[in-house]
């Protein structure tokens, strides 16, 4: 979704739906919540949002989607719902979660009808939107640990940006005062872009008035955030106050007055900070579109840009625990310069549907295990994950091999160096996820080619 605005000289592209991280201590939170500035998961374990904004609304028949999206490396999906006010009303909320569940995406929900508030008519408050969530209350409870709340997408436009702070607090206390425990996410005014800086400079306020202290604020960088410099400044103010921050949405930078995207990336990195590009689909503009009409072998610049590039979902994006992934690092507490890639977390597409657990490894000293999962196919291709656990001693490296018997081969790693010599193959660990605690786990992933049959090979796993 894209539009153009202009206000006090400022051109602000704004497409629509937001994103996530985390605020203040949470005491009460039962599932995905805020600790200092990080998003954790119910076990304490690190959680940084990578992943892509879904318009399902208006595509309700493309759940495909949430296996592609996946499959791209995310980790996140923020999915668009209407309230009924403009769009929907969305009373499938209870499919959505179950998609995201079974392709390992932890669920951004968000109600769109309240875009642009106060400067376009038809768009609804935000009171309505919690109106929208309590009506669909049943869907949600219990489903703390794999749902945010985005209680409303970019909640006002231009016109009287003021008006955020205090929609926003009542927002937030409704939805408490109903008994939703989730994680909130709240998107700034400015149709998400804050140029007006009401939500920065109330950040505090809005945090407080979380009773659980489980809010996270969303900041959508489009045309406004062109420069390095916007990007660090904005960005530097959260992380120096201590305030947690997801970039909801963004774009990418085409011509020199758009986003600067690769900063973007390149900073949220640095920080700790979770982004979510938009979107998979259904704009029908090559600069906010990732694919070509929902297919995900035909990729546009933006979506090669934000899948495969420095710093993209591949390189950075960590499965949640909960699923079985590795925890994220927590976020600086300072900015400093933009780091290398990190683990990817296995771009599965859907639940493990075969696995074969590895051979015995060595008697005494350090030991391993591994796991092989089949996790998507089609007509002569595969994906699979694997999973490499330690035994009950800390190790510092681990190889696996296993010898395919239907002449499956190897086409693309991620997190593990892996060669092939006829049907044998070898995976050895990266720099980053080799040395593992005694009991602890990593995992990579491989797309292969198949010719009709698709047997799970049995692993053998080597410590060191």
């Amino acid at each position: 979704m894209k539009r153009l605005l202009t206000s006090v000289g400022v051109a602000v592209l704004a497409a629509a739906a937001s994103v996530l991280v985390a605020a203040g201590p949470a005491e009460a939170a039962v599932g995905l919540h805020i600790s200092g500035r990080n998003i954790v998961e119910a076990n304490g374990q690190n959680f940084i949002m990578r992943g892509v904004n879904h318009e399902h609304v208006w595509f309700t028949g493309q759940t495909r989607a949430f296996a592609d999206i996946k499959a791209a490396g995310a980790n996140t999906v923020r999915v668009v719902l209407g309230s009924g006010k403009r769009w929907g009303p969305s009373t499938d909320v209870a499919d959505v979660i179950t998609l995201c569940k079974q392709n390992r995406l932890i669920c951004v929900l968000e109600v769109h009808d309240t875009t642009g508030y106060g400067e376009d008519t038809a768009a609804a408050t935000l009171d309505e939107a919690v109106n929208y969530w309590i009506s669909q209350k049943s869907a949600l409870v219990g489903q703390e640990n794999y749902v945010v709340i985005n209680i409303g997408n970019e909640p006002i436009g231009n016109t009287n940006a003021g008006q955020w702070t205090a929609a926003t607090t009542a927002a937030i206390q409704k939805m408490r005062t109903n008994g939703f425990q989730h994680l909130l996410m709240v998107d700034a005014p400015n149709w998400g872009q804050d140029w007006q800086y009401v939500m920065r400079d109330n950040a505090a306020t809005i945090l407080g008035a979380d009773t659980q202290r489980n809010t996270v604020l969303s900041i959508h960088m489009y045309d406004v955030f062109n420069t390095a410099a916007s990007i660090r400044d904005y960005l530097d103010r959260f992380s120096n106050n201590g305030w947690p921050l997801v970039i909801g949405e963004f774009g990418w930078q085409r011509s020199s007055n758009n986003v600067d995207d690769l900063t973007l990336v390149a900073e949220a990195q640095a920080r700790g900070v979770g982004y979510l590009g938009w979107s998979w689909a259904g704009n029908n503009d090559p600069y906010l579109d990732m694919t070509v009409n929902f297919d995900p072998t035909q990729l546009t610049t933006w979506g090669l840009r934000l899948i495969n590039g420095v710093n993209g979902l591949k390189a950075t994006a960590k499965e949640a625990t909960i699923f079985g992934g590795t925890p994220s690092p927590s976020a600086s507490a300072s900015p400093r310069p933009s780091a290398s890639p990190s683990a990817s977390a296995s771009p599965s597409a859907s639940p493990r549907p075969s696995t074969s657990p590895s051979a015995s490894p060595p008697p005494g000293g350090r030991a391993c295990t591994a796991t092989y999962a089949v996790v998507g196919q089609w007509p002569g291709g595969f994906q699979a994950d694997v999973r490499v656990t330690a035994g009950s001693a800390a190790i510092t490296g681990w190889t696996l091999t296993w010898t395919f018997a239907n002449g499956q081969t190897v086409t693309q790693a991620w997190s593990a160096t892996v060669t092939s010599s006829g049907a044998a193959v070898t995976a050895r660990n990266m720099s980053y996820n080799g040395s593992l605690a005694a009991g602890a786990a990593t995992t990579f992933g491989f797309l292969g080619s198949h010719t009709g049959t698709n047997t799970v090979p049995t692993v053998t796993c080597t410590a060191s």
